[in-house]
C-alpha cells in the first residue's frame, strides 16, 4: 500500500534540510582551519561520540540525568493534573487561578534557580525541584483547559442516569479532556528535560548537563558537540514518540 504523497514530501524536505546542515558543516570545517576551535570537524565529533558510548561515560551521566527527569516529571504530572482538576470544579476557581498560573508560567524561573540551590543544595534534589516546578505549569494549565472544555450537556446526561463521580470522571471528563491534557503533558515533559539539563549546567556535581558545561570550560569542543549531539538525538526521538502517541489518542 502506497504512502500518501504529502507525508513523503514532508519527510523528504526534513531529511533534505538535515543533509544541507551537515553538508554545510563539513564544507565550512574543511575550507577554514580557523574555525576548528569553535566548530570541530564532523568526524572528530563522531569519534568523541563513539568514545563516550564505549567508555561508559555517557551511561553514567545519563543515568543521573534520566533519574532526575523521571522524578521531577512524576511530581509535576501528579501535582499538575490534581490541581488542574480541582480548579475546574468551580468556574470561580478557574477565573481566579488560571490567570495566576499563566502569569507565573510567563516568569523565567531560571531567575529563581539559585534559590533552589540554596534550599536543596547542589545535588540532584535542586534539579528535581526546579524541573518539577517549571513543568508543573503547562500541565496544570492544559488540564484546566481540557476539563473546562467538557460539554455540560454530557455531564447532565450521565448525571440524569445516576452516574457516580468516578463514572463521570472516567466516561466523560477524561475522554473529553484527554487530547488537551496530553498536549500539556508533552510540553511539560520537554520543559522538564530542558530544566534538568539547564540546572545541571549551572550547578551540579554530575550529569549530562554538568558534562556539557565541563567540556565547554576545558574548551574540548569536539566532546562538547558530542554531548550536545546525544541530547539532540534523544530529544528528537522522544518528541516523535510523544507526537505519535498524541496523534493516536486524538484519532481514537
Amino acid at each position: 500500500m502506497a504512502m500518501p504523497r504529502e507525508p513523503v514530501l514532508i519527510r523528504s524536505i526534513q531529511f533534505g534540510l538535515v543533509a544541507i546542515l551537515f553538508g554545510t558543516w563539513w564544507f565550512v570545517t574543511q575550507s577554514s582551519q580557523k574555525l576548528m576551535l569553535l566548530l570541530p570537524r564532523p568526524e572528530l565529533v563522531w569519534r568523541e561520540m563513539q568514545l563516550l558510548w564505549s567508555s561508559g561515560r555517557l551511561w553514567a551521566a545519563a543515568t543521573i540525568t534520566v533519574t532526575e527527569i523521571v522524578k521531577a516529571y512524576v511530581i509535576a504530572v501528579v501535582a499538575g493534573i490534581l490541581v488542574g482538576f480541582l480548579v475546574t470544579r468551580s468556574k470561580n476557581l478557574v477565573r481566579i487561578f488560571e490567570p495566576m498560573l499563566a502569569g507565573m508560567f510567563a516568569i523565567p524561573l531560571t531567575l529563581f534557580f539559585p534559590l533552589f540551590v540554596v534550599f536543596f543544595g547542589i545535588g540532584p534534589d535542586s534539579k528535581i525541584a526546579y524541573a518539577a516546578t517549571y513543568s508543573f505549569f503547562p500541565i496544570a494549565l492544559n488540564t484546566i483547559a481540557g476539563f473546562s472544555s467538557v460539554d455540560e450537556l454530557y455531564l447532565r446526561a450521565v448525571r440524569s442516569m445516576g452516574a457516580s463521580s468516578i463514572q463521570q470522571f472516567r466516561h466523560v471528563y477524561l475522554p473529553g479532556a484527554l487530547p488537551v491534557t496530553l498536549t500539556g503533558l508533552r510540553i511539560g515533559f520537554f520543559i522538564c528535560i530542558a530544566s534538568v539539563l539547564g540546572g545541571e549546567t549551572l550547578a551540579a556535581a554530575a550529569g549530562v548537563g554538568k558534562s556539557i558545561a565541563l567540556s565547554a570550560e576545558l574548551m574540548e569542543t569536539a566532546r562538547l558537540y558530542a554531548w550536545i549531539a546525544f541530547v539532540v538525538l534523544a530529544s528528537v526521538v522522544l518528541n516523535l514518540l510523544a507526537l505519535a502517541a498524541e496523534t493516536r489518542s486524538e484519532r481514537e
